[in-house]
């Protein structure tokens, strides 16, 4: 057995040895193909572009406090000690309730040729903060499930940090890509304090950041003898209580224009358009929900935007200019 494959085994089990879970704690973009660094840190810099891209979700309009998450991703490859690397960066800020989420990560990646195209190997550590508004707490009179005074409710809002790490496996090939990864592999626990006060409090609050395994694939497959292009990806995601998947079906016409939609097992349908205007995306879903959500809400919005240029590996420079003087 080489040494690549002993490494690649060892990351394998650890990507697979996760505790079991109970909940969904990233948020999931319908769109999902258009950041695969943010949830395969392996991604980073698989290509030979500079990308940046950001993404905004407003989840079940009609539902007051409902979920919105704004993130932005950025990666680049680079070249050091002749071996080819990728950097990026990942940022992430959503509102769940009475949670305000924050997620700073940096990613570092590398890989090797194998199979015909390139496994690369990513790391990304990051900053997790958590805030609780306790003072927006409200229970309505005559509640008889909640009591006002109950001394468990925190009187105060609450504010906890914890460093996070999550590690993935990707494989890029002409035809297609693939990965494995999982988010949050340590599964931190945040310990949350009144703002300002870091002393131990009469009652312990935490919240958590649950580990999540993702895999993702997806595919340009060119029509012969059209302007079309079909893109089909997938997302199938699990904390090992849960399960969620996206099945997408994309078009793209003339490299320009594109339009599909997707089904997330068991929630809803979305429907998408885009449009790449040289190295500029910009791309919208609109989510229609198919189960109990649909009775108190429209469904939820979501926004892409994007922007790419092409970094040189070749090692020469290919805008080099004779001089006039010996032309």
């Amino acid at each position: 057995m080489t040494t690549r494959s002993r490494i690649l085994i060892a990351i394998l089990l650890m990507l697979c040895c996760g505790l079991p879970a109970v909940a969904q704690s990233d948020p999931i973009l319908a769109q999902y193909w258009a950041v695969p660094t943010y949830y395969n840190p392996g991604a980073t810099g698989s290509t030979d572009y500079i990308r940046i891209r950001g993404a905004a979700r407003l989840q079940w309009l009609g539902i007051e406090n409902a979920p919105k998450s704004f993130l932005g991703v950025a990666d680049s490859p680079f070249k050091l000690l002749g071996r080819r690397w990728g950097a990026g960066v990942t940022v992430t800020q959503e509102s769940l309730g009475l949670f305000s989420n924050l997620h700073l990560g940096a990613q570092l990646a590398t890989g090797f040729k194998a199979f015909k195209g390139t496994i690369t190997i990513g790391l990304q550590a990051a900053y997790y903060n958590s805030r609780f508004r306790s003072t927006d707490i409200y229970i309505p009179d005559g509640d008889d499930f909640h009591d006002s005074n109950d001394t468990a409710l925190p009187d105060k809002d609450l504010s906890g940090n914890a460093p996070d790490f999550s590690l993935g496996l990707w494989y890029s090939h002409k035809l297609f890509n693939v990965g494995i990864s999982a988010r949050h592999l340590l599964q931190p626990k945040v310990k949350l304090f009144a703002e300002g006060d870091k002393t131990s409090e009469t009652h312990d609050y935490e919240t958590e950041l649950r580990r999540t395994f993702y895999f993702m694939a997806d595919s340009n497959i060119e029509l012969k003898n059209t302007l079309f292009t079909l893109q089909p990806s997938v997302l199938v995601y699990t904390d090992a209580s849960t399960f969620g998947a996206d099945i997408t079906a994309r078009a793209m016409y003339n490299r320009m224009f594109s339009a599909g939609v997707a089904y997330r097992w068991n929630q809803g349908v979305s429907i998408m358009l885009g449009v790449e205007l040289k190295d500029f995306i910009l791309g919208y879903a609109y989510d229609i929900p198919t189960n109990a959500i649909a009775k108190g809400s429209s469904g939820s919005h979501e926004l892409v935007a994007g922007y790419r240029f092409k970094l040189d590996f070749s090692g020469k420079n290919k805008n080099r200019h004779r001089s006039i003087r010996i032309m």
